[in-house]
């Protein structure tokens, strides 16, 4: 039976995976490629709007051919009153690793069921006082999860760009780290989840990393996104964690990731219980 620790840390893993594809939702090809999932009123819409009929699963299919013209569609989607514009593309890749088949607004995303890729950075800093933790909290205005505490770096992976690159701009753009700090970042692994959210579906392929900073560098707001930085003992943050819904939802899954690779998960069956749930594609 898992402890208590784990049973509160599990919880907002559950809660990631939520998403039962494909439930009630309908596929959404480019030519051959399945590359993301429709409510059954946005597939009619979709349908209507590139003047399509839809396949016999009920699903939509853009011809491959067409493509390109995916940008265009969901711009007239926006202009309907189907989602808020975000003002940047993303690739849009039948899976994570394959080739990008075309580029989308940001804010379509969700309501497409489009994986997207994030990165997600630990800023460390290691020290006599031990171990501690740079603590963003996010601005008040910001369209999603305003106010909850964040990374102190993270953010999506723009069209044609990499994650390391994400991660250098991000770094520079949210706190104002120096490249020759952030490119000693080390990538310590990936996490994937299907989380139904108030904006859509979310399928999200976070890219993480460890950043170790020196004790002498203070983080600072460049971009507006982020209200301040605080610097937190681990322990701290890992009681949040357990405790509060105070960290934006996929963050507390980064520093579930750090606090067992950390060995702060004390039960071993509990922290196998927690590997395997944060592993699940």
């Amino acid at each position: 039976m898992a402890d208590r620790v784990t049973e509160k840390l599990l919880r907002h893993i559950t809660a990631a995976h939520n998403a039962v594809l494909p439930g009630d939702r309908l596929p959404f090809r480019i030519g051959g490629h399945a590359v993301g999932w429709l409510k059954p009123d946005f597939a009619a819409a979709l349908a209507e709007a590139a003047s399509l009929i839809p396949v016999a699963d009920g699903g939509v299919t853009l011809p491959a051919a067409r493509a390109a013209e995916l940008p265009a569609l969901a711009q007239a989607l926006h202009a309907a009153g189907w989602f808020r514009w975000r003002g940047e593309a993303f690739d849009v890749r039948e899976s994570a690793t394959g080739p990008a088949l075309t580029r989308i607004d940001r804010g379509a995303v969700p309501l497409f069921g489009i994986v997207s890729h994030g990165v997600h950075c630990n800023g460390l800093v290691r020290g006599a006082a031990g171990l501690h933790l740079w603590v963003a909290r996010r601005a008040a205005d910001k369209l999603l999860d305003p106010s909850k505490l964040d990374h102190i770096v993270a953010g999506g992976v723009s069209a044609g760009m990499s994650a390391e690159g994400t991660l250098l701009k991000e770094a520079q753009e949210e706190a104002a780290i120096p490249e020759a700090l952030t490119r000693a970042a080390r990538r310590v692994g990936c996490i994937r989840y299907d989380m139904e959210r108030r904006e859509g579906l979310r399928r999200d392929l976070l890219h993480c990393y460890d950043l170790d900073l020196p004790e002498d560098f203070t983080p600072s707001p460049s971009d507006g996104e982020v209200a301040g930085f605080e610097l937190w003992p681990v322990a701290r943050a890992f009681e949040a964690v357990v405790e509060t819904e105070d960290f934006k939802f996929n963050v507390n899954l980064v520093l579930i990731d750090l606090f067992l690779r950390l060995g702060l998960v004390r039960d071993a069956a509990g922290a196998a219980v927690l590997r395997a749930a944060l592993s699940q594609a």
